[in-house]
């Protein structure tokens, strides 16, 4: 198995300095435990800060050697840096920004720039132990940027990262100042995975939107490498809750519960101290309850669990003001002698008095206004070794697409919540525990080791694919092969697109122009009397005529529709109508109007409408639509419909690449053959082309090229090579 390096924020143990000496704690939080079986087999890795600043070296050391032995590394961070990369960008800008709090976010550069540094700092420590074939798996909002910061010291490295909150919408996510490097940081990652779809499409829309990277069905092609996105909804160490009331421990604490409460029945809210958990929300509505069902009084009792958390934040101060004055008012107002409906902890709770909670509890309150998971719903069903039990869960959070039978509440409306609570405590016995049933069969079966499995399953799924697609990337062998050939060719035939093979595609006016270096190197290939050089494009005659008119070449515009020999002027292969084109316009014309951004590209035998300027979403939905009017329309026209890059178009049937090739590779006996494109409109010319011809793919998608080169630069390179390998034999003849 291959060896996996965990890389987070904290590492899974707390360091605390007690009269001069250090004391070690492992933590038992979900990811640690979910990680734990894979840390502890193959000397598996964990890199991340351990929880304490200290400027000594000699402690520096101890910790190091301490951690090692453990197959942990430290990455040490001053308070300067813990102060601005963690409390400032981390929790002042991301967390409320991604949790729909954007009047909270602070947009401060010197935050973003140590936020940068230290994701730089960690970057340094993993690249130090990393080997080739490891698994380097990122979580979470504090490296963002680490992705990509490795992937540039090591391009081949498997990465995989994982988000552990909300990603937010896209007109939420483009607020932000660094919106683009904080994308870029990410796609660096081989597998970039979420908790919920709704996160993992967020994600692609901002991407799609802010940098023009297309997906297809979650993958995301960014030159050579393919980016997969996905939902990985992560699960709970299931056996540990659903054992924990078998634990004479916790069996103690229950009685003791039990014993406290009586016949009241018992509501649960656990929550570290967060604007985004709608504790504020919870008691109102508790308070509407109490006010709307007297009966209850003296027979429910809400146990309120907060856990501290940045109380040196304002916010948060400033919510734990109001959740006391909100506790105090409701105890006060309904309040009896025997009875106190809020028992108000403020404090953190150890496994086994959270368990024994879980146990006693009717009824689970949990109403998070946005949470990337949630798993204390999933811990209170796992718990409830009886069946028993009522989980009221906040449709935001991440886990009720899972919990299905859940009683679901929108956290903003205090009346839904209401009456989700006197549902909840009229709830039937055998209904709770049908209810129950099939959430815990489904916690069972995908809990934390499966959720840790999938994910390393899936990256190591890609590192197959991409050993799939290395084996199409052009050799140093094959290279040398295709230029021995050439060498001793006599008449060679050589086909070349241009948009996305001789330039980088561009719509863009202007960016796409050949510059002098291309002109140079076709001049140079077509200056050979051996060579039949074609450029064979989409492009309109006038343009191509324009760039290339000069030059001893042949041309085809308009993806075969015409074409021109060398010198000669410009024919069609047959005699194509175009009275088609006043029918078809109009409705080009409409899509146009409601389609900002797009715009429509008269060709001599064709119509295309391009909308890559357009919003991508809506673009992508006209586009459907155009299509759907359009095979409609073209049903008895012997036209044909084709989809291309931000494009669709309509032209004569039959017209395509390969058939124009034809005409030159019928021509004549050619002993050397070679034909270069990089889109769909170029499978047709390779698959005209004879088996012993040579034929390459610009990009690594599915193709029926025979090889793959990466970039435009890397064709030129090729090319170049073909002519200086040649002048040099040449010169030595």
């Amino acid at each position: 198995m291959q060896r996996i390096l965990t890389i987070s924020n904290r590492l899974p143990i707390s360091i605390a300095k007690r009269k001069g000496k250090l004391h070690y704690s492992h933590s038992a939080g979900g990811l640690a435990t979910g990680l734990s079986s894979f840390h502890q087999a193959d000397k598996n890795l964990w890199i991340g800060w351990p929880g304490i600043i200290t400027n000594n070296v000699l402690e520096k050391q101890e910790i190091e050697a301490k951690l090692k032995s453990d197959d942990m590394y430290p990455v040490f961070l001053t308070k300067n840096q813990i102060e601005k990369y963690y409390e400032g960008f981390s929790n002042k800008t991301i967390w409320p920004l991604f949790h729909y709090f954007s009047q909270y976010a602070v947009y401060e550069k010197k935050f973003w720039e140590t936020y940068r540094h230290v994701n730089n700092i960690f970057c340094n420590k993993v690249i130090k132990y990393a080997k080739s074939d490891d698994i380097i798996w990122i979580h979470d909002y504090q490296l963002m940027l680490l992705p990509e910061l490795i992937r540039s010291h090591l391009p081949d490295a498997l990465i995989g990262f994982f988000l552990h909150i909300p990603f937010p919408s896209f007109e939420l996510f483009r607020t932000l100042p660094w919106r683009s490097e904080i994308l870029n940081g990410i796609l660096g990652a081989d597998l970039v995975g979420f908790h919920t779809y709704d996160y993992a499409r967020h994600f692609i829309s901002a991407v799609t939107r802010l940098l023009g990277i297309e997906h297809t069905f979650g993958k995301l092609s960014l030159e050579d490498r393919t980016i997969k996105v996905d939902s990985f909804p992560m699960g709970i160490d299931y056996d540990k809750f659903s054992n924990a009331s078998k634990n004479p421990a916790i069996k103690n604490l229950v009685e003791k519960f039990l014993k406290k409460v009586g016949n009241q029945k018992v509501l649960l809210s656990v929550d570290r101290l967060d604007y985004s958990k709608a504790i504020t929300q919870r008691l109102k509505a508790f308070n509407l309850f109490m006010e709307k069902n007297p009966d209850f009084h003296e027979k429910v009792t809400l146990i309120l669990i907060v856990s501290p958390s940045r109380s040196r934040v304002k916010h948060y101060r400033e919510l734990k003001e109001q959740v006391d004055e909100l506790v105090g008012f409701i105890n006060g107002k309904y309040g009896t002698i025997g009875w106190t409906p809020i028992w108000y902890l403020y404090r953190n709770f150890a496994f086994p008095m959270l368990s024994a909670l879980y146990n006693v509890a009717d009824v689970a309150l949990i109403t998070p206004y946005r949470d990337g998971m949630n798993l204390i719903a999933k811990e209170y069903i796992a718990c409830k070794s009886d069946g028993k039990g009522v989980l009221i869960l906040s449709e935001m959070a991440g886990s009720a697409d899972e919990l299905g039978d859940a009683i679901k509440i929108n956290p903003n409306d205090v009346d839904d919540i209401e009456r989700a609570l006197h549902e909840a405590l009229k709830m039937p016995a055998d209904e709770q525990v049908r209810r129950n049933r099939q959430m815990k069969n489904k916690l069972k079966r995908y809990d934390i080791h499966r959720w840790t499995k999938d994910f390393v399953y899936s990256l190591q799924q890609i590192k197959e694919e991409r050993t799939k697609k290395a084996k199409k990337r052009i050799t140093p062998q094959a290279r040398q092969k295709l230029i021995n050939h050439y060498n001793s060719s006599e008449r060679r035939l050589i086909f070349l697109d241009y948009d996305g093979t001789l330039v980088k595609f561009s719509n863009e006016p202007g960016k796409a122009i050949p510059d002098k270096e291309l002109l140079d190197l076709l001049n140079n290939l077509a200056a050979s009397p051996y060579n039949e050089v074609v450029i064979i494009s989409g492009r309109n005659k006038a343009t191509l005529q324009e760039w290339f008119g000069e030059l001893n070449i042949g041309l085809v515009a308009e993806h075969g529709a015409l074409l021109r020999n060398k010198g000669n002027e410009w024919m069609s292969i047959e005699s194509l109508k175009q009275d088609w084109k006043k029918e078809i316009y109009p409705f080009f014309e409409h899509f146009v109007d409601r389609t900002p951004g797009s715009f429509i590209e008269k060709k001599e035998f064709s119509l295309v409408w391009h909308y890559r300027k357009a919003d991508p979403e809506l673009g992508e939905l006209r586009a459907r639509d155009l299509v759907d009017t359009l095979v409609h329309l073209t049903a008895n026209l012997n036209l044909q419909v084709l989809e291309g890059n931000k494009v669709i178009e309509v032209k004569n049937s039959g017209i395509n690449k390969g058939r124009a090739a034809l005409q030159w590779i019928n021509k004549e006996n050619w002993d050397f053959i070679f034909a270069l494109g990089d889109d769909w409109t170029d499978e047709d010319l390779f698959k005209v082309l004879p088996k012993d011809a040579y034929s390459i793919k610009v990009g690594f998608t599915s193709s029926a090229a025979k090889c793959n080169v990466k970039t435009v630069q890397e064709v030129r390179e090729l090319l170049n090579g073909l002519i200086m390998e040649k002048t040099n034999n040449e010169s030595v003849e």
